[in-house]
């Protein structure tokens, strides 16, 4: 130990000497690393808050007489670029999909179709681009070039609506023809191009003077016009030719996050027009095929279709006998086929193989009929059934055994589980009873089921109607003359319900409590600003925007009794075909959708109160009318920059260098 330790002493002096060479770079290196850090540093320096600057364009930003097709843009720093494909719009609209890469402190695009002649172009990078390391944005930025000798300035711009909820839509193409024959969004591209942002706001860039229609086009297939039923669009005659005027905004000027330094008007170039209003539909999906079959349940057996048909399809059996094997039911458009396999023989076929007839859409869009053959098969065969049925059985028979020792009540016969109908019950006197069955029923028996009232405190049969309910499968209506404050009680007798596989429905007792008359308020609305009233079909709704009742205006007038208390919203369409229900556009049939509209506030209802209100259809614009509770279309905020500097100046202080003001 003598001997070895003289040396580690040494060797310790050895790298004392060594540390005190390094240390003017030890020293160096840390005041960079604290420079560095002060930078972004809450305890330390200023903050990075400036954004990305140009510095550089090739060719330069608004030239004319362009031929080259690959563009290059130099930042004073990094840069990224965000979702490029979805934020950054090339206006005229590119066939072939340009390439934009962000590299370093430059940008580069490249287009890939040929340039058109005396055209300006646009490449509009709303607020992709951000420094890479803070993230401040640049801003709205647009790069503009001419293969022309002149740079076309005109804006217009405006707001994109689904027309059957007025909700924002985001991300949806808008277009401009100078074009203004009635077929051309499905014979040209769309010739200027804009995306909507999460307001559903737009601003078509670049355009030249003349005459103009705007377009909506939810695009699916990349060629920029209405090619396609399920794309979405909307399209509108008016006409508009584009000006603008010198204008002012005011400018505020923050001197922290609370304090306002100075409100500036700033004047800017007004384009015009900046409102207009294009209301978006898909048409209904008249072409028609099968999307799909499928058989998640041994029972049960369902077609999809595109598109519903009064003439349903046919089935014939191939190694089954196919004659009153089913009951069908279909949804209300008839494009969601249902068959129960009534017998329980087929039920425990694995493989059922059918040959099936039904009308599809041939090229020309005309139906004719198709036949196929398929094999369905249930997603859990009989075998696995059989075993999980057994193992629920074997469990059954335990427990029993174990309520036998225990000398507990015990059952010695398995039997199946009851048909269970699910009620809802009613509580308002404009309500009925619902009762949805879970399989379809092979008999019902109407003398087992019993309505009763209470006056004082004896109970009386009290009359009423029990049918099936319109447009939807297994479920039935019990309808009576409900009188508010009075109590009744729903009892149905055992057996009174059988499905077609023998299952019966025990004994059932509902009680009903209709509320009193001052548990609930009234609401009246006064309806004006368009022709047509008596075409409209007015809805309250809840907060979450769901229809609670409609009705249509009486004397002008809308009328919604026994409401319960709280608060409500409303709408209206205009019924124009008076089936009742909101109806799509036709591009086709020059035919608009069915006009619909909100009124702007919430109402509250309370109870014992008589509520008036008046509503001008057309007082606020279609943009402003949908309340914002109900908008599930939420903006997102624009980026902003950071204005960190200038509340650390004050925390310190102290003025903020000019090198870090903007």
């Amino acid at each position: 130990m003598r001997k070895i330790f003289p040396l580690f002493r040494l060797q310790g002096i050895r790298m004392k000497v060594k540390g005190l060479r390094l240390l003017p770079f030890y020293f160096f290196a840390f005041l960079l690393f604290v420079a560095c850090a002060r930078m972004g540093s809450p305890d330390g320096g200023w903050y990075d808050d400036k954004p990305p600057r140009i510095i550089s364009t090739t060719p330069a930003d608004r030239s004319v007489g362009v031929t080259a097709k690959k563009f290059t843009i130099q930042f004073d720093e990094y840069i990224k670029v965000e979702d490029a494909t979805n934020k950054v719009i090339v206006s005229p609209p590119q066939l072939e999909m340009p390439e934009i890469k962000g590299a370093g402190k430059k940008i580069v695009v490249e287009l890939k179709d040929s340039l058109q002649p005396n055209t300006t172009y646009t490449i509009d990078f709303s607020d992709a681009i951000t420094d890479n390391n803070e993230g401040n944005p640049l801003g709205n930025y647009t790069y503009t070039f001419s293969t022309g000798e002149q740079i076309d300035t005109f804006e217009v711009s405006g707001t994109v609506l689904n027309a059957e909820n007025l909700e924002p839509i985001k991300g949806i193409l808008v277009g401009l023809y100078d074009d203004l024959s009635d077929t051309v969004f499905k014979k040209k591209p769309l010739q200027r191009v804009a995306r909507t942002d999460s307001r559903g706001h737009f601003v078509v860039k670049g355009v030249a003077p003349g005459t103009y229609r705007a377009y909506a086009l939810q695009e699916a297939d990349g060629d920029y016009m209405f090619s396609q039923q399920s794309e979405m669009i909307a399209f509108s005659h008016q006409t508009f030719e584009p000006s603008c005027r010198p204008d002012t905004r005011q400018d505020t000027i923050w001197r922290d996050s609370l304090h306002i330094d100075s409100i500036m008007q700033i004047p800017y170039i007004h384009y015009f027009p900046d409102d207009i209003v294009l209301c978006a539909f898909t048409h209904v999906q008249t072409n028609r095929y099968l999307v799909k079959t499928e058989r998640n349940e041994p029972n049960i057996y369902r077609m999809y279709f595109s598109y519903g048909n009064p003439e349903l399809p046919k089935i014939k059996g191939l190694n089954f006998d196919s004659d009153n094997a089913f009951i069908v039911e279909h949804s209300a458009k008839r494009d969601t086929i249902t068959y129960w396999l009534r017998d329980t023989t087929l039920v425990n076929q694995d493989t059922l193989r059918m040959e099936l007839q039904y009308l599809i859409s041939d090229s020309t869009g005309a139906l004719v009929n198709f036949t196929d053959t398929v094999e369905v098969v249930p997603k859990v065969s009989y075998e696995k059934r059989m075993k999980e049925k057994q193992k629920e059985i074997d469990k059954w028979m335990k427990d029993q055994e174990k309520r036998k020792k225990r000398n507990q009540s015990y059952d010695s016969i398995y039997r199946e589980k009851p048909m269970e109908p699910s009620f809802t019950l009613p509580s308002a006197p404009d309500q009925n009873v619902a009762v949805t069955f879970p399989k379809p029923l092979a008999r019902l028996d109407t003398s087992a089921i019993h309505l009763y009232t209470k006056i004082d405190t004896l109970w009386y049969n009290a009359p009423f109607e029990f049918g099936p309910k319109d447009s939807i499968p297994r479920t039935f209506e019990l309808r009576a003359e409900w009188r508010v404050g009075m109590e009744y009680s729903l009892e149905v007798d055992s057996a009174a319900f059988e499905d077609i596989y023998g299952l019966t429905s025990t004994s059932i007792k509902k009680g009903i409590q209709i509320r009193k008359e001052e548990e609930f308020s009234t609401l009246f609305v006064k309806l004006s600003g368009i022709e047509n009233v008596s075409q409209l079909v007015v809805q309250l709704l809840n907060t979450s925007g769901s229809t609670v009742k409609e009705t249509r205006p009486v004397d002008n007038t809308a009328e919604f009794y026994y409401v319960t208390p709280g608060a409500y919203y409303l709408s209206a369409f205009v019924d124009l075909n008076g089936n009742g229900i909101w109806d799509t556009g036709d591009y086709d049939a020059d035919l608009q959708p069915e006009e619909i509209y909100f009124y702007p506030e919430a109402i509250e209802c309370k109870a014992k109160w008589d509520i008036t209100e008046r509503w001008n259809l057309k007082a606020k614009p279609l943009t402003q009318q949908k309340p914002g509770a109900l908008i599930k279309q939420k903006g997102e905020n624009a980026k902003k920059l950071k204005n960190r500097n200038a509340e650390r100046a004050e925390k310190l202080g102290i003025p903020i260098p000019d090198e870090f003001k903007r």
